[in-house]
């Protein structure tokens, strides 16, 4: 009787820790899942014909979705969906007096990325990214007075963007995704199949945490 006791706790205790262990598991690397994320960019603009335009970055929000879409277990794509402020600031002068000017633009950013996943925590992305601008404001100050202005914009062609080009790293603790990315402008789309090399580009690198949730 005392060894059947024995027999018996010792499955039990053996149940109970596999059980523990599947659901810690960290390992989802093959799971379909769905995620929120905010964070910031840290951007500026920088003039693509190598003139003296001098400009300094500045800080905005970026916010959206994603979908992990896995190909096995080490590769998959990353769609997203992001709500993204990128912009710069800059300063000089206009007839001896200085002056400060801010342009903060408001972006529908659709990334596509390539996902590669060497270990459960890291996930290393890059891939193509379309830009949509729908707000710009633009700050002009001097001494003397300042000017604001707002600017809507409407897109009934979606062929009509900015073709960006994005890399970066994840760092996955089960639910909680750490994302680190860079990006910059590559072209202009114009809508009727032709393009044009922008002549400021924007640069950007952004950081942001985000919540995954699993498909089980």
């Amino acid at each position: 009787m005392k060894k059947l006791f024995l027999i018996l706790t010792s499955v039990t205790a053996m149940s109970v820790t596999n059980s523990i262990a599947q659901d810690n598991t960290t390992d989802f690397r093959d799971k379909l899942s769905f995620g929120l994320k905010a964070g910031i960019n840290y951007s500026n603009v920088y003039d693509s014909k190598g003139e003296d335009f001098k400009a300094s970055p500045k800080v905005g929000a970026a916010t959206g979705a994603f979908l992990a879409i896995p190909f096995g277990k080490y590769f998959g794509l990353q769609p997203e969906v992001l709500i993204s402020q990128k912009g710069f600031k800059a300063t000089g002068s206009i007839l001896g007096g200085a002056y400060k000017f801010t342009r903060t633009t408001t972006y529908i950013d659709l990334p596509l990325f390539f996902a590669f996943k060497p270990s459960e925590f890291i996930t290393v992305m890059a891939g193509p990214q379309y830009s949509y601008l729908i707000h710009q404001s633009d700050v002009f100050a001097n001494a003397t007075t300042s000017i604001a202005q707002e600017t809507e914009f409407q897109h009934d062609n979606i062929r009509k963007n900015t073709l960006c080009v994005v890399g970066g790293v994840d760092v996955t603790m089960k639910h909680i995704i750490l994302s680190a990315r860079a990006g910059w402008d590559f072209q202009n789309n114009n809508g009727d199949g032709t393009s044009t090399t922008p002549r400021y580009k924007n640069v950007w690198y952004q950081a942001t945490v985000g919540y995954r949730f699993y498909n089980n």
